[in-house]
């Protein structure tokens, strides 16, 4: 601070404790994004990235990665239900022709025969193809799909399980798993740990108090020096 006819202060402490709050903010909300994705079917935990100039790009050093391990698997006994027991990725056909990658296994069976995910997406086979049944299944319990995604139905007229074709579950590179531990009638709910989230909160919420607290010491000095020359 120098006196030249009028007040020169330098920005940089009251900017940076400015930015180290908005960081941990932004910080604090993936974490509340992952404990209410907690029950949430195929959510993946995030976690968020500091990078080494984050000082001086502020939240533009911050980016998010995913947690790919596998989350908790729960039995629903539905027969279109299924969950990945490997890290990978479902291939859904949306409607507008893009391909989506998801481990949500809640499927659905439209008049077509065609496999669907919840917003109606098309569920891939290995070769890119969405899946169609040859007939609609007299009950669902009629479709069988093996650890290796290979899908059956059994056909009432030669009393037999007929092989249709293989879901596709991949990388998130895009690359096949060769082994994706498909497990019928189950679903895979997150992978996040509340414990965890809870506990990877209080550092964040302690340093944004001390940027707080720091903001408001340089913020109350700032303002009490400007109050004197005033008054001189």
């Amino acid at each position: 601070m120098k006196l030249q006819g009028y007040l020169s202060q330098s920005q940089r402490g009251l900017n940076q404790s400015i930015g180290a709050m908005h960081m941990q903010l932004e910080l604090m909300g993936i974490a509340q994004a992952n404990i209410n994705g907690f029950d949430k079917v195929g959510y993946q935990r995030k976690d968020g990235v500091v990078s080494s100039f984050a000082e001086y790009l502020g939240i533009h050093g911050l980016s998010t990665a995913i947690d790919d391990k596998v989350g908790r698997i729960a039995r629903t006994d539905k027969p279109l239900d299924f969950a990945i027991g490997e890290k990978g990725y479902f291939q859904l056909l949306t409607n507008s022709g893009s391909v989506e990658l998801s481990r949500d296994g809640r499927f659905k069976i439209n008049e077509k025969g065609e496999l669907l995910g919840l917003e109606n997406q098309k569920v891939l086979t290995q070769g890119g193809a969405p899946v169609i049944l040859p007939f609609m299944p007299e009950k669902y319990e009629d479709i069988r799909v093996d650890d290796n995604g290979r899908l059956s139905i059994f056909n009432p007229a030669t009393r037999k399980m007929e092989y249709v074709d293989t879901l596709s579950v991949v990388s998130a590179d895009g690359s096949t798993v060769i082994e994706p531990k498909i497990k019928q009638g189950c679903l895979e709910f997150s992978n996040v740990s509340m414990a965890q989230e809870f506990l990877e909160l209080v550092p964040v919420r302690r340093n944004f108090d001390a940027n707080r607290q720091l903001f408001m010491m340089q913020n109350n000095a700032l303002s009490k020096a400007i109050s004197q020359i005033g008054n001189s």
